[in-house]
């Protein structure tokens, strides 16, 4: 793994704010030519700092503004059915982040839908495929904040 330096961390923190940057942009924000940006870039693709480059879409305009979070309980804890639980949130598309816990609850589940009616289809369809001891769900009422953009100071 490189090292990051204070450049690198500026050329992360334009990326992950927009991705569509022209190197040339990122390099004049930076204070290098784009040669030299462009390799750091690449450098910092190859180390595994950014994984890849994607659009963020409206979920309003995409109709599915509903977030739900779901707290699931397991019935067991072994491997074959922690396979069979990842392989059931995978096939769901509107499960968007899923999440293995310490404490009480034992999977967290990000989803999103367009309402209710769409939500319980998609708890059917888990519930088809894996057993869980207990499924609780709390539907947010606000984004009071999201960010896809992760904090540097700590690299």
């Amino acid at each position: 793994m490189i090292s990051l330096d204070e450049k690198d961390r500026k050329i992360l923190q334009i990326l992950q704010e927009n991705a569509m940057v022209p190197v040339a942009e990122v390099a004049t924000q930076v204070g290098l030519s784009t040669t030299p940006c462009w390799r750091r870039i690449q450098k910092l693709e190859e180390e595994g700092y950014i994984r890849k480059r994607v659009a963020l879409l409206d979920r309003q305009k995409l109709n599915v503004g509903v977030t739900v979070f779901v707290a699931v309980k397991a019935t067991r804890h072994a491997v074959d059915w922690l396979d069979e639980f990842k392989h059931a949130v995978e096939a769901v598309p509107e499960v968007v982040e899923a999440y293995r816990l310490s404490g009480e609850i034992d999977y967290l589940l990000r989803v999103v839908v367009p309402d209710i009616a769409a939500y319980d289809n998609v708890y059917k369809r888990l519930i088809e495929r894996v057993e869980f001891a207990d499924v609780s769900s709390s539907f947010a009422m606000e984004d009071m904040k999201f960010t896809t953009a992760l904090p540097l100071k700590y690299a």
